[in-house]
Parts: structure tokens; C-alpha cells; sequence
């Protein structure tokens, strides 16, 4: 995860502040992270609602 976050958000980039870093850090990790967007690998569906799949499977 670090490494991506280097890759396309840290490298090359002149931040004027550290709370400028800071927010675009926090935008890329809360758009990645998303637990409410759908993800092509998980069924199109989102993390949580993978997780309530899975649970249910076990039940």
C-alpha cells in the first residue's frame, strides 16, 4: 500500500505544506479504502457488503 501511495501521490510532488501532504494523503487512502465502493475483485460489490456475504456464507 505504501509503495502505490509513493508511486502515484508522494513521488514528484511539491507539497507547500505538510497539511497539504497530509490532505492528499488522507484523500488517496479514503478513496482506496472506500468501504462503500463497489470493487470489480470482490463481485462488484463493496468491502462491507463482501464481508455480510461472507458472514452469511458461514452461517
Amino acid at each position: 500500500m505504501f509503495a502505490l501511495l509513493k508511486k502515484e501521490i508522494v513521488n514528484g510532488t511539491n507539497f507547500k505544506t505538510r497539511e497539504e501532504a497530509r490532505q492528499s494523503v488522507f484523500e488517496y487512502i479514503y478513496e482506496f479504502y472506500n468501504p462503500s465502493r463497489k470493487q470489480e475483485e470482490l463481485g462488484h460489490l463493496s468491502p462491507n457488503e463482501f464481508v455480510l456475504s461472507l458472514q452469511e456464507q458461514v452461517l
